[in-house]
């Protein structure tokens, strides 16, 4: 493991001669909510000993150079939404919170991009790019909390992937301090480029690891004049998610095609204190389709009203979408209400598996007397899975729950899944990427941190560990 130095009080000195004292704290009952993200399990919980929070791309240098002087690890971090421990300082050292970095820089409605710095919040980003009659498709479910910065470190998904892809496929450029205190603009506001490496792909998604996001410009397409979501209620997960296929493959091309098994709506409607249709028996696949033309969407609209009604909905409804829309990104916080103590888990699986996969997943949580509540983006095989506390007793359940993962990871890796498919392996996942990564991948990736990150100190013990 790699020895770390601690954060003296003349390195604290030197931090605030970079800074300013209103930018740094030290206090441990303050540094307390940066210990932790939305991950609960205690074991993934590490203290900083010092947070501090840069206004400018120019303070990220000093700062980067001082640890690297000094041999202390940085961990940068966003909005401390993340569920997989992916900002949180392993080995203590310096928090590094983009919050302060939170300027909308450039709107530029006649070419369709928008330059943003990482601390500003999703939702801003998508109001700022509407009020222009543009659209940001990133819309990950914590979008009314998350920043783009962290979006863009886990390259995340959320609910309109399925039509136009993830984070990575929204973003012109970044601009990077790296770990060694350089700085960089990766890609270019360009539609095209086979000049060497595609960098900027290799940095989104790298969760913090290989660099800091300081600004970054945004591809904004069109906002579809027309847009109407449908509320398909099946009897059973499987008739669900067999219908999500069929509609894929009738040409449909929905913006966001998301399922809840009937314990994830009645754990969303019981947080919300909500009545949702059909709760006491349905599962829902909420469908989303959006056109220039309203002629097509009528279209559309009977198209997905009789493929439903043909694999065997109960109903297809036009609901109160801000009601349906509110339960399905409730989801998370529902579950971590009902039970502390529960892991929540990013599988993604190819989409002809989805039915067997959800099958297979309950299965294995149930043969553990553990509680499965599942959610999904359905329409591109990521599947948000929840295992709750059940019967576990609260002390068994740190092996328990390693021993649930083990045969969910397995199981996935068997049919060509993978462990996470937009939240990020984090420091919660780890070990388990060292267990179940294909070894010549693995070492690739060692291999690039090693190179970028020579004293390995930016966001150490997250993704994998390096000798």
């Amino acid at each position: 493991m790699k020895q770390y130095n601690r954060v003296t009080a003349a390195i604290v000195a030197e931090l605030k001669s970079i800074l300013g004292e209103r930018n740094l704290i030290t206090d441990p009952e303050k540094l307390i909510p940066y210990s932790q993200d939305e991950v609960t399990d205690e074991r993934y919980h590490h203290l900083p000993e010092v947070a501090v929070f840069p206004e400018t791309k120019e303070q990220v240098v000093e700062i980067m150079k001082l640890a690297n002087r000094e041999m202390i690890p940085v961990t940068p971090r966003g909005a401390g939404t993340g569920l997989a421990a992916g900002a949180i300082p392993v080995y203590g050292g310096i928090v590094l919170s983009v919050e302060k970095m939170n300027k909308i820089l450039e709107v530029n409605h006649e070419y369709m991009y928008m330059i943003v710095e990482p601390g500003v919040k999703t939702e801003d980003v998508q109001n700022a790019a509407s009020e222009v009659g543009l659209l940001y498709a990133g819309d990950p479910c914590s979008g009314d909390n998350c920043f783009i910065g962290g979006n863009i470190a886990t390259n995340a998904g959320g609910n309109k992937a399925v039509k136009y892809g993830t984070t990575r496929h929204q973003v012109y450029s970044i601009e990077i301090v790296t770990p060694t205190g350089e700085i960089t603009e990766l890609g270019g506001l360009l539609n095209k480029s086979s000049s060497g490496y595609c960098l900027e792909q290799l940095f989104i998604g790298s969760e913090g690891t290989l660099g800091i996001i300081t600004k970054a410009t945004l591809k904004l397409i069109p906002l579809p004049a027309h847009k109407v979501d449908f509320l398909a209620i099946f009897p059973n997960a499987a008739t669900a998610i067999d219908t999500v296929c069929k509609l894929i493959k009738a040409g449909i091309s929905p913006t966001s095609l998301e399922y809840m098994d009937n314990g994830a709506i009645n754990l969303c409607a019981q947080y919300l204190k909500e009545t949702l249709p059909h709760q006491e028996d349905g599962n829902y696949l909420i469908i989303t389709v959006e056109s220039n033309n309203e002629d097509e969407i009528d279209d559309k609209a009977a198209e997905v009203d009789e493929i439903c009604n043909a694999n065997g909905a109960i109903a297809t409804l036009v609901p109160d979408s801000k009601k349906i829309w509110a339960a399905r990104k409730a989801f998370a916080d529902a579950a971590r209400v009902v039970s502390y103590i529960h892991s929540t888990e990013d599988i993604v699986v190819p989409v002809k598996h989805l039915p067997h996969a959800m099958e297979e997943l309950a299965n294995i949580c149930n043969k553990h007397q553990a509680v499965a509540r599942t959610v999904s983006h359905a329409g591109d095989g990521n599947i948000h899975l929840t295992v709750l506390q059940g019967a576990i007793p609260a002390a068994e359940w740190p092996t328990k729950i390693d021993e649930i993962l083990h045969d969910i990871f397995e199981f996935v890796y068997s049919i060509g899944g993978r462990m996470s498919g937009e939240h990020g392996i984090g420091s919660k996942r780890k070990k388990w990427m060292h267990r179940f990564a294909d070894p010549v991948q693995l070492k690739m990736m060692q291999s690039i941190k090693k190179a970028i990150d020579p004293n390995l100190i930016l966001n150490p013990g997250t993704i994998f560990e390096v000798e």
